[in-house]
């Protein structure tokens, strides 16, 4: 059971983000927080293992919230969920120590997927953030690019292709026709051969072996 904790100053989305992950048999809301300062006292008691939180609040913000969070549990996963996705708020959100950022107008089963992925140790990024911050880590010369990975098979570099186009393990599994547990093991494998510790250094891996 992943329990989770909803930090949102809006209580009409924190109900909403309760309802979706109430009829998730796997997904377990151990509480919710209003403003960054409840949800750091929250996060000490409960000891949540995902915590959904949003940047924009009164008091202390999901930032300076994460921050604190983080220094107290390192454990803790911590998955932005805002309105927000500019990189005023998307870069101090991660220097924060946030594992993933999602957009508020996400379809509900990709942030629920988010979740899952969150507290299985994995970065989930709404697929337009995620190609930003690619793009902005691989400007950095031609010259510095499309070095390629040795030792992969021809199905793990097609999956390495499409997390390097953003897409979710249930898209890759879409598009290649395999199942959903197969690309989670050809990202556990691409993770290990290329040293990758997350899915974003794997799509920026993507981009510098691209043609």
């Amino acid at each position: 059971m992943i329990r989770v904790l909803l930090v949102d100053d809006q209580q009409l989305i924190r109900a909403g983000l309760r309802m979706l992950c109430d009829a998730e048999p796997d997904l377990e809301v151990v509480g919710e927080a209003g403003d960054g300062r409840e949800a750091i006292t929250l996060a000490a008691r409960l000891a949540p293992d995902v915590i959904v939180m949003d940047l924009r609040m009164p008091g202390v913000d999901g930032i300076s919230a994460t921050s604190r969070v983080l220094a107290e549990r390192p454990a803790t996963r911590v998955l932005v969920l805002t309105t927000f996705g500019d990189d005023d708020h998307l870069y101090p959100a991660l220097n924060a120590g946030a594992c993933g950022f999602l957009l508020k107008d996400a379809p509900p089963a990709e942030l629920l997927e988010g979740i899952r992925r969150a507290a299985a140790g994995d970065s989930p990024f709404s697929r337009d953030v995620l190609q930003r911050l690619v793009r902005r880590a691989t400007d950095v010369g031609a010259e510095q690019r499309r070095r390629p990975v040795q030792g992969l098979t021809a199905r793990e570099q097609d999956v390495l292709d499409l997390v390097g186009e953003g897409l979710s393990n249930t898209e890759i599994a879409e598009r290649l026709h395999i199942g959903i547990t197969t690309v989670k093991t050809h990202i556990t494998a691409l993770m290990t051969k290329t040293g990758s510790p997350n899915r974003v250094r794997l799509a920026l891996l993507a981009h510098q072996n691209g043609p």
